[in-house]
């Protein structure tokens, strides 16, 4: 059941494992429209980079999806551009933005940000923020938060 609060909408899933974050984001990916930035936040091994592998599926890639840990960002072509990246390593958003890894491109498909929280202040507004909560071989629980109406439809898009 989503939760309402001005502005912001949220919905809980409990994951009891890889393959069902998986199948989780594969379906969060049927609601992706160009431009969509989300959010990805959890300790090391929460499951953020399966969260990127079942989307990326969703929607239609056939390569291997990995962590994009030390290249930054991957690019992967499918329905929409699916643009991954890893700021585990950097410190802040100028770090990022002195990378280049936000860019223009980035409108045609959907950014998938691990560690969002670097970009600080120069994260937008409008996006899907998913917090994976657990680690190890427990289940996880995968918090969607829309904080516009606009992002709602991806949790209308939750099994």
């Amino acid at each position: 059941m989503p939760v309402t609060r001005p502005g912001v909408t949220e919905r809980r899933v409990l994951s009891a494992s890889p393959e069902a974050t998986r199948a989780l984001a594969a379906a969060l990916a049927s609601a992706a429209r160009p431009g969509d930035l989300i959010a990805l936040h959890g300790e090391l091994g929460a499951g953020k980079t399966q969260l990127a592998k079942g989307f990326g599926a969703g929607l239609g890639v056939t390569a291997t999806i990995n962590s994009p840990s030390y290249v930054l960002m991957a690019e992967y072509e499918g329905r929409l551009p699916l643009f991954h990246l890893d700021l585990y390593r950097l410190d802040d958003a100028s770090d990022v933005l002195a990378e280049g890894l936000l860019d223009q491109r980035q409108a045609a498909g959907v950014s998938l940000v691990e560690w969002a929280e670097r970009l600080g202040p120069a994260l937008p507004a409008a996006r899907l923020d998913i917090v994976i909560v657990g680690g190890a071989d427990e289940p996880r629980t995968i918090c969607l938060t829309a904080t516009e109406a606009d992002f709602e439809r991806y949790l209308d898009a939750v099994p």
